[in-house]
């Protein structure tokens, strides 16, 4: 299992841009690690925790509801690191997509996907599980920096993509038409980015093989780091996913981990986490999900989380996430 952190680099791309615009910086890092730590003292790395709040952060204190597309512009190739530089040796473009298939969770960890060439269309299907980030910032950030980093390669910036994404028309969804082009589709199963299978044997002007194989060797060094044992915060958030709506109580969970409920509880509070920040955190990306994805009434979407009525639902969804159920759903 890979550890689900976000590149630095972003994350500093990101503050930089939030500045840029007049914002504060204590306000911006406000509920992060970093506000403690500061930026001087980054790693290479900043958990998904820290990103989706300063993300939350940035949206808020910019009052732009597109920043996630602008921060996916930014994100060219020297943002990608070594797998950007690898992306340079590549002979063509079929390579470059090769290569972001095999080590693309060295820079979206959260992110699976899916690849297929369907008659004359290569398409990479996403899912994001960036669960505590809004769902149109995450598909915003990856969508807009697969474009930069495609149109970066090939030297095109006229490039555009057909795009489909899983949540409603947003009010700046003529942004998305201005950045991709016309073939934009919105409320869509899943998040989508389509090509013509010509741009594949596309030249790269800097292939050098010697050099790819040796960034790739860098690449999976890195990919292996990424993939140590998870925490056991992790392994109970993995297994609460996969129970959607049969919760387990903690013991019960303790033990489908193969731990007793004691140890259980201490790895958890070494990791300063608690079995019913856990539960919350998941009802509420299960809950999310259903309230963006579906016209179940609210009635039924908290009986599928575990609740009798809708006011307790209500209630605990603002308190999970600051925002209501219905903010959600018309958002």
């Amino acid at each position: 299992m890979v550890k689900t952190t976000t590149p630095a680099q972003y994350v500093l791309i990101l503050i930089d841009m939030a500045e840029s615009r007049g914002c504060d910086r204590e306000q911006l890092l406000a509920g992060t690690s970093l506000a403690i730590s500061g930026i001087s003292n980054i790693g290479a790395r900043v958990s998904d925790r820290d990103f989706a709040t300063l993300a939350a952060n940035a949206l808020s204190l910019t009052g732009d509801p597109a920043i996630g597309l602008a921060l996916g512009l930014r994100l060219n190739l020297s943002a990608h690191a070594v797998l950007g530089q690898a992306f340079m040796t590549c002979r063509d473009l079929g390579q470059v997509i090769d290569l972001f298939l095999k080590y693309y969770h060295l820079l979206a960890p959260a992110l699976h996907l899916d690849y297929e060439v369907v008659g004359e269309r290569c398409m990479l299907t996403m899912v994001s599980s960036l669960a505590e980030t809004p769902l149109d910032f995450s598909y915003e950030l990856i969508c807009g920096a697969m474009l930069n980093t495609l149109q970066g390669l090939l030297n095109r910036n006229d490039l555009q993509l057909q795009l489909e994404v899983p949540y409603p028309r947003p009010a700046h969804a003529e942004r998305y038409f201005e950045v991709f082009g016309p073939n934009v589709r919105f409320n869509c199963v899943a998040g989508r980015i389509a090509f013509h299978r010509d741009l594949l044997l596309t030249p790269l002007p800097s292939s050098n093989p010697a050099l790819r194989s040796l960034y790739e060797s860098e690449c999976a060094r890195l990919l292996a780091d990424l993939e140590e044992e998870p925490s056991v915060a992790e392994q109970t958030l993995r297994l609460m996913r996969k129970l959607e709506g049969q919760y387990p109580q903690m013991p019960q969970t303790a033990k489908m981990l193969n731990l007793s409920p004691r140890t259980y509880r201490r790895r958890l509070e070494s990791e300063q986490r608690s079995y019913q920040e856990l539960l919350d955190q998941v009802r509420a990306e299960h809950a999310t999900r259903y309230l963006q994805n579906t016209r179940l009434p609210l009635s039924s979407i908290a009986y599928l989380i575990g609740f009798n009525d809708a006011s307790n639902f209500r209630r605990a969804y603002l308190k999970w996430t600051g925002r209501s159920p219905s903010e959600v759903r018309h958002g």
